[in-house]
């Protein structure tokens, strides 16, 4: 498996980690129909959350949360109303991005940012 697989798969199993450690119930990762997909669903006070991971090395290059576009958020969003259609019912949802910076010897940074809308 490429480097920068390996590594975006070590950022979602931290995210998914810490989610769980904050009171989310995960309920899909890697969710996908088509072409979308949505890194992981999960629902936290009756609120279902479509969330984006972005993990970096560094803040060298900018923030993590910094290389999430708007493309990406709209096909974020797309995914999520495919997953909706397949789960009917009424719903409160959100978007969220979740960016983690992962230093050599040092623990994980997790910046949260919840509601995110384009």
């Amino acid at each position: 498996m490429a480097r920068h697989i390996d590594f975006g798969k070590k950022g979602e199993d931290l995210a998914e980690a810490w989610l769980i450690s904050s009171a989310y119930e995960i309920l899909h990762r890697n969710w996908r129909k088509g072409r979308y997909e949505v890194d992981i669903i999960a629902r936290h006070q009756g609120i279902y959350h479509f969330i984006e991971v972005k993990s970096g090395r560094s803040d060298d290059y900018g923030h993590p949360e910094e290389r999430v576009s708007k493309q990406k958020i709209r096909n974020m969003m797309k995914g999520a109303a495919a997953w909706l259609q397949q789960f009917p019912g009424p719903k409160r949802i959100q978007y969220d991005v979740l960016a983690i910076t992962i230093r050599e010897g040092e623990a994980p940074e997790y910046f949260l940012i919840g509601d995110v809308y384009e």
